[in-house]
């Protein structure tokens, strides 16, 4: 497939999400389906983050299992997930990081212009500080799978594209984990040029689509029973 139809197939996905998500009263823990949770997003979140954890669910929960990490259930995974998505929102308040919520899901979607230097699959320095408060936020909420994913825009051959973005997510899983992140939790994938949120036909499209995301899934009861 030619670029063109990588770049029209990332932006089908996106166009396919619904705008509707879950949300959870604070107060009463009662969960309900909210348009406004993710209504001005749009079609930020594409149609990659449907599909499973990398590795495989049942793989990584085995990981999970053998890690000692417990597995939460019922009405709590909604609350442990928005005090989780509350820390992060506070952690990464002015940074240029969105969290965006799906769900029980959380996604964190760093823009690769404060993340890396260019050309480059370093953390940056003063994005560090930043990235210790996510860790910290990461070990303080150990009940989830973390999904780090790369990408980049259409600029380089696919061949170039494919192996940033597998270095840059790798090193964000690497960094996380030196900071306290158990690494059964954690796994990474690099999608290259092949799925953009914006259009590579401008800067500011191009710039959208070098980011790396961090996609946090509750481990629930019902993973570790199956």
């Amino acid at each position: 497939m030619n670029k063109s139809g990588k770049i029209g197939m990332g932006l089908a996905l996106a166009a396919l999400m619904t705008t509707t998500a879950c949300v959870t009263d604070p107060e009463t823990g009662q969960r309900s389906v909210s348009k406004a949770a993710v209504g001005g997003i749009g079609g930020a979140l594409g149609g990659y983050l449907l599909g499973d954890l990398v590795g495989g669910k049942r793989d990584r929960t085995e990981k999970i299992v053998g890690a000692g990490i417990g597995a939460l259930a019922g009405a709590g995974i909604g609350s442990y997930m928005d005090r989780q998505e509350k820390k992060l929102r506070e952690q990464t308040a002015g940074t240029g990081v969105d969290v965006i919520r799906d769900g029980d899901n959380l996604l964190l979607r760093m823009p690769s212009g404060i993340t890396f230097g260019f050309d480059s699959s370093e953390v940056q320095p003063q994005f560090q500080p930043t990235l210790n408060e996510v860790a910290s936020t990461l070990t303080q909420f150990p009940q989830t799978y973390i999904d780090i994913y790369g990408h980049t825009d259409s600029d380089g051959s696919d061949a170039y594209n494919q192996g940033l973005s597998e270095r840059r997510a790798q090193s964000v899983a690497n960094y996380l984990s030196m900071h306290g992140v158990q690494s059964a939790r954690l796994a990474t994938r690099g999608f290259g040029e092949t799925q953009p949120i914006a259009s590579n036909a401008t800067e500011a499209g191009k710039a959208a689509n070098r980011r790396v995301e961090i996609k946090i899934v509750p481990v629930t009861q019902q993973d570790t029973a199956s």
